[in-house]
């Protein structure tokens, strides 16, 4: 494990400095080369996602994603910038330059052909979250029911025409859609919607503290979270590849995951290739 994090960091050093040494365009965020602004770091991500990037109670951005970027900016000497975005017009906002990332509970499976994507880091499903009292126990139930998912969502993507599950929701009186998902919960509460399409992850978070709402047993899929940036941006995906790695390896990978309550969907371990119970250097160490 020593041999292999020495390793890993010179990787990390080598090509963080190709890319500083390379900056020349300011009018983009992060290109193939290097940063536009020296040391920034521009994270676009989705204001009313948690636990992955929302507001707290003190006014301030936060969330697992949110403190998972700002650790690699500590690894790398840059400056997050956060920057909340409407989350269907994440490409116009990353292929503009305006972003150099999308890093929120972003999906990857399905859209490799449209990003480059970092190492998958969770393991997360499309769920059902409904009231107790709504006689909703499977997916069958859902027929003629009025159902909640947010635009341009990977459980969207799931519902509409062409997609996993288009046939189940051609049985719903009607999908509605949302600009986010505590609005969606929100109108679920108030009884607008039987049912919410959402990740099991944002519903685990909504459902907490409040008795009388569930998640369905049965799934629409499993996907996997994953950092993306622009197509052929190699270079910024293995430095987060590389930093992750180094995250997981001392312990702030999970500390963070247990803090946000999702240690039992992480998958980081599987895809940097830890085997299942190796420890880690930091482990090693503490020993």
């Amino acid at each position: 494990m020593k041999k292999y994090l020495a390793g890993m960091l010179c990787a990390v050093m080598a090509v963080s400095s190709l890319g500083f040494a390379a900056v020349a365009d300011e009018t983009e965020a992060f290109s193939v080369d290097g940063l536009a602004k020296e040391d920034t770091f521009v994270v676009g991500f989705d204001a009313e996602y948690p636990p992955y990037g929302y507001m707290d109670d003190n006014g301030d951005y936060t969330g697992f994603d949110l403190e998972l970027a700002e650790a690699v900016c500590e690894i790398e000497g840059w400056e997050l910038v956060k920057t909340p975005i409407d989350w269907d017009s994440k490409d116009m906002e990353l292929n503009s330059g305006n972003i150099d990332c999308i890093w929120n509970g972003f999906t990857m499976d399905g859209r490799e052909d449209s990003y480059t994507f970092s190492v998958p880091y969770v393991d997360n499903s499309q769920v059902i979250c409904v009231s107790d009292d709504s006689g909703i126990a499977s997916l069958a139930d859902l027929e003629g029911k009025i159902v909640g998912v947010q635009a341009d969502s990977a459980a969207l993507t799931l519902l509409e025409e062409g997609g996993d599950q288009a046939e189940l929701a051609a049985t719903f009186a009607e999908l509605q859609q949302f600009a986010d998902y505590n609005t969606a919960f929100a109108e679920l509460q108030a009884g607008s919607l039987d049912a919410v399409a959402i990740d099991v992850g944002v519903a685990q978070y909504q459902i907490k503290g409040r008795e009388g709402y569930s998640i369905l047993e049965e799934t629409l899929n499993s996907e996997k979270y994953a950092v993306g940036v622009k197509k052929g941006n190699e270079a910024l995906a293995e430095i987060i590849n590389d930093d992750l790695a180094i995250l997981y390896d001392n312990g702030t990978f999970d500390e963070l995951a247990e803090k946000y309550e999702i240690a039992d969907m992480v998958c980081l371990a599987e895809s940097l290739g830890f085997t299942a119970g190796a420890e880690t250097e930091a482990e090693t160490e503490a020993e």
